[in-house]
């Protein structure tokens, strides 16, 4: 998908969409990476997969990106198929563990600089631009004096942008914050960027208050 095949035909064998694809794998790894963390791929295998595509990418992550590489296929074998995975992170840690964990942005770092930082140096974003509701939101955080608490940016998964038709390892984008939600018990200030739908919270009068057992028979259920 992330070389460039389109849907219909993501099952078929196509070496060179793969090919393209590694570049978003490349990505991923490089931003991990940047975590200070040593890096192990998990290719979960699929019944269309060839040998010559896993292979493909074996060589691409031992030769090129110099990360182990495993095939976990325990979907379809169950806890046998994740042997070769689980054998290969007990030797990464074993033999090159990982070094401390260093942070995207420092907690005194303002709302701004912390969605930027992630925007620029991970997605790959060249710019970020704010709706003037969530300026609006960024000054009432201030007024709180709750700027240190960490950001998470809601976005969609498809795409380093927030545009989920733009696959692949895309850079250089505008990346446009359109709310800011603080969530105030969890201490924790999401900033929501495109169209995306959040996992929606229950009513304020949930159904579950409503259900009960009446002479042996569940009721309130809908």
């Amino acid at each position: 998908m992330h070389g460039g095949v389109i849907l219909d035909r993501i099952k078929e064998p196509n070496m060179e969409g793969l090919k393209e694809g590694l570049r978003n794998l490349d990505k991923h790894v490089r931003n991990l990476r940047y975590f200070g963390q040593t890096i192990v791929v998990a290719f979960n295998r699929f019944a269309s997969d060839t040998d010559e595509e896993v292979e493909a990418i074996r060589r691409h992550c031992e030769e090129n990106l110099k990360v182990g590489f495993a095939v976990n296929n325990a979907f379809a074998e169950g806890g046998e198929g994740a042997v070769e995975l689980a054998n290969l992170v007990v030797d990464t840690i074993e033999k090159t563990p990982s070094a401390p964990l260093q942070y995207t942005y420092e907690e005194d770092d303002s709302v701004q600089q912390k969605i930027e930082k992630v925007a620029c140096n991970l997605y790959g974003a060249s710019a970020v631009t704010y709706s003037s509701a969530s300026r609006k939101m960024i000054r009432l955080i201030e007024k709180m004096g709750i700027a240190h608490y960490p950001v998470c940016i809601a976005k969609t998964q498809y795409s380093f942008s927030a545009d989920p038709k733009i696959y692949g390892a895309v850079n250089n984008f505008e990346f446009h914050i359109k709310d800011i939600v603080i969530n105030n018990g969890a201490e924790m200030i999401v900033a929501v960027a495109g169209e995306i739908l959040r996992m929606p919270s229950l009513p304020k009068e949930p159904q579950a208050q409503h259900i009960d057992i009446v002479d042996g028979n569940i009721e309130g259920l809908s």
